[in-house]
C-alpha cells in the first residue's frame, strides 16, 4: 500500500508540475473530461482500456526518468483497425494519446500527462520477409533485437538502428534513428520504403514514395505528431560478422577531423567517436568484409592520426607520470577499460576475431554502461563547417557540471534535401552529410536535482540556438526550444499541418505543439 501510494504521489506532483528552469515545460495533467464516455465508446467497439493502477503505473516515467506522468488507461492494440477506433473516439472527445514503443525518450516525449497511452509494443510481429529483393514488412511496435533475430534465421540483417536495439522500430522511423553506419547509410527513416499509418482522424493509410508520398514524409521524422505508424517495409543486406578496430586520440579535435574524413572518404563500413571524458578518444572503424578492411589499410588507415591501445596506453602513461596530481583521473580511466571494452570482445559473440552478434553486443553494453535511473542525453546535430565547434562547445559545458561524461558522435549521410528532414534532427544547412554528437553525463546512482540537470541540457541547447543547429531531442520538456531553433515560420509551418491533420490536436500533444 505505501509502494502504491508513493507512485500515485510522484505522478500527482509530476502532472501538477510546473517547474520551469531556462526553457523546461512539463505539461500539467489532463483533466479527465469526457474520459468515462469515450471509454464506453470504445469498449462498445471491442477495443479493451486497461485502466488499474498496476497497468498504468508501469508507464509512470521513460528511459530519462526525469519526466514523471500517468494515463487515466491503456490500450494495447493487435491491428490498424483497433488503433482507427481509438483516435476516431479520441477526435469526438478531445481526449489526449500518447503511442510508446519501447519508451526511450529521455524527455518526456513517450510519457501520458492523463489521456490513453498506445503501447506499440503489442504489435511485434515480422510479417514478411524478401530475401531476393532485401525487404521485410513489420508491424512497428517490434523492437529492433526482436526483428534482428527474426532476420538472422535466413542469414539476413537490418541496415541503419539505433544502438540500443529496445527502440521499437515505430518510433526509431518517427524520430530519425543513428547508428555507427550513418555516415554510409543515413538514418533509420532513410531505409523506409513504404507505411502503413493511421492518421490522427482514424484514417488507415499505405503510403510510399509513390502512394501517398506526402503523408510519409511528414510521418518519417515526423516525432508522432501525423500518424501512428502500424507497419512499416524497410531495406535490408545480408548478415555479416564485422571486424572492428579501434583508434585512440587524446585530442577531441583531432578525433573528430579523421571522423569527418573518413565519411568522407567513404573508408569504413561503420565509424564513430567514443569518449571517456575528453582524455582518452576512441575512434572505431569497423568492416562488413575482409576486402573493405584490406582496402582500408591500403588508401586510408596511414592518414589518421591515432595510436593503436598499445602505444596510447603508453603516452598515457608518461602524461600521468608528469601529472601525479591527476593520478584519480588516471585510475577512473582504466577502470573505465576494463570493464566496457570485454564487453565487446565475449567470446560468446565472436568467432575467429570478428563480431557476429552486433545485436547483443552493443545493446548490451549501451544499457550497461550508459544507462541507469536517470539518463540525460542532450544532443547538437551541426553541419560539417559546424561540427568541431559545436562539439567543444558541448564538451565545455559537460566539463563545467560533471566529473565523469562522455560524448558519442556519428555522421549522418543525407539523400538531397527530403521534406522529412524539415523541422527534424537533421540540420538545415546541412549538405550531403551531417554530424550528430551526444553529450551524456556518467550519472549512475549520484542523485542531482532537476534544476542542476536542466540548466546543463539548457546550455547544451543554447549552443545550438547560438550557432544554428539542430537537435535529435527537442520535443517533450525541452520543446521550448523548438521556436528558437527553427524559428516561427517553420514552426507555423509545421503546425498549421498538424491542425489540418488532427483537428481536436489529441495525438501526442505537448510532444511538439
Amino acid at each position: 500500500m505505501i509502494e502504491t501510494n508513493v507512485i500515485k504521489d510522484k505522478a500527482a506532483q509530476a502532472n501538477g508540475l510546473w517547474n520551469r528552469v531556462g526553457d523546461q515545460t512539463n505539461p500539467s495533467r489532463w483533466n479527465g473530461e469526457k474520459w468515462r464516455s469515450f471509454v464506453d465508446h470504445l469498449n462498445s467497439r471491442g477495443v479493451i482500456v486497461h485502466e488499474a493502477l498496476p497497468d498504468v503505473s508501469v508507464f509512470v516515467s521513460d528511459a530519462g526518468g526525469l519526466a514523471l506522468g500517468m494515463p487515466h488507461g491503456i490500450v494495447r492494440p493487435f491491428s490498424a483497425d483497433e488503433i482507427a477506433e481509438v483516435l476516431k473516439a479520441a477526435q469526438i472527445y478531445a481526449v489526449p494519446v500518447t503511442t510508446r514503443g519501447g519508451g526511450l525518450t529521455t524527455e518526456g516525449e513517450s510519457v501520458a500527462f492523463g489521456g490513453l497511452l498506445l503501447d506499440m509494443s503489442s504489435m511485434n510481429r515480422v510479417l514478411a520477409v524478401d530475401p531476393v529483393n532485401l525487404t521485410v514488412r513489420t508491424e512497428a511496435g517490434i523492437y529492433w533485437h526482436q526483428l534482428a533475430e527474426t532476420l538472422r534465421q535466413d542469414g539476413l540483417d537490418y541496415l541503419s538502428a539505433p544502438l540500443n536495439l529496445t527502440s521499437s522500430v515505430g518510433g526509431t522511423l518517427g524520430v530519425g534513428g543513428i547508428d555507427i553506419n550513418s555516415p554510409r547509410l543515413g538514418c533509420s527513416a532513410d531505409q523506409c520504403l513504404a507505411l502503413k499509418v493511421v492518421t490522427p482522424t482514424g484514417e488507415i493509410i499505405e503510403c510510399s514514395t509513390t502512394e501517398n508520398s506526402a503523408l510519409m514524409e511528414r510521418v518519417l521524422l515526423g516525432y508522432g505528431q501525423f500518424g501512428v505508424i502500424v507497419e512499416a517495409t524497410l531495406k535490408i543486406r545480408l548478415f555479416t560478422p564485422i571486424i572492428m578496430k579501434y583508434f585512440y586520440y587524446s585530442s577531441l579535435r583531432t578525433a573528430m577531423e579523421d571522423l569527418k574524413y573518413i565519411a568522407h572518404e567513404d573508408a569504413a563500413d561503420y565509424s564513430g567517436i567514443l569518449t571517456i571524458m575528453d582524455r582518452a578518444i576512441n575512434l572505431l572503424v569497423a568492416f562488413d568484409s575482409d576486402e573493405r578492411e584490406k582496402e582500408f589499410n591500403l588508401r586510408w588507415r596511414r592518414h589518421l592520426r591515432g595510436y593503436g591501445e598499445a602505444s596510447f596506453g603508453l603516452r598515457m602513461a608518461g602524461y600521468y607520470l608528469l601529472h601525479p596530481w591527476k593520478f584519480r583521473e588516471a585510475a577512473y580511466l582504466i577502470g573505465r577499460r576494463l570493464t566496457l571494452f570485454p564487453e565487446f570482445w565475449k567470446p560468446e559473440y565472436m568467432h575467429k576475431g570478428k563480431i557476429v552478434d552486433r545485436t547483443v553486443v552493443f545493446s548490451r553494453a549501451v544499457w550497461k554502461f550508459w544507462g541507469g535511473r536517470k539518463m540525460v542525453i542532450p544532443d547538437l546535430a551541426a553541419s560539417e563547417e559546424k561540427f568541431i565547434e559545436a562539439v567543444e562547445r558541448g564538451n565545455q559545458v559537460c566539463r563545467k557540471y560533471f566529473r565523469h561524461y562522455t560524448l558519442y558522435c556519428v555522421g549522418i549521410k543525407l539523400f538531397n534535401s527530403r521534406e522529412r528532414y524539415e523541422m527534424s534532427c537533421i540540420p538545415p544547412d546541412a549538405g550531403d552529410i551531417a554530424f550528430g554528437c551526444e553529450f551524456e553525463p556518467m550519472l549512475r546512482d549520484t542523485d542531482y536535482s532537476r534544476d542542476y540537470l536542466q540548466s546543463f541540457k539548457n546550455e547544451i541547447y543554447d549552443i545550438g540556438v547560438d550557432m544554428g543547429l539542430s537537435y535529435y531531442r527537442f520535443g517533450g520538456m525541452m520543446k521550448g526550444y523548438i521556436r528558437k531553433a527553427f524559428g516561427d515560420d517553420l514552426v507555423d509551418k509545421h503546425l498549421a499541418l498538424k491542425q489540418q491533420a488532427d483537428p481536436a490536436m489529441i495525438l501526442n500533444r505537448d510532444v511538439i505543439f
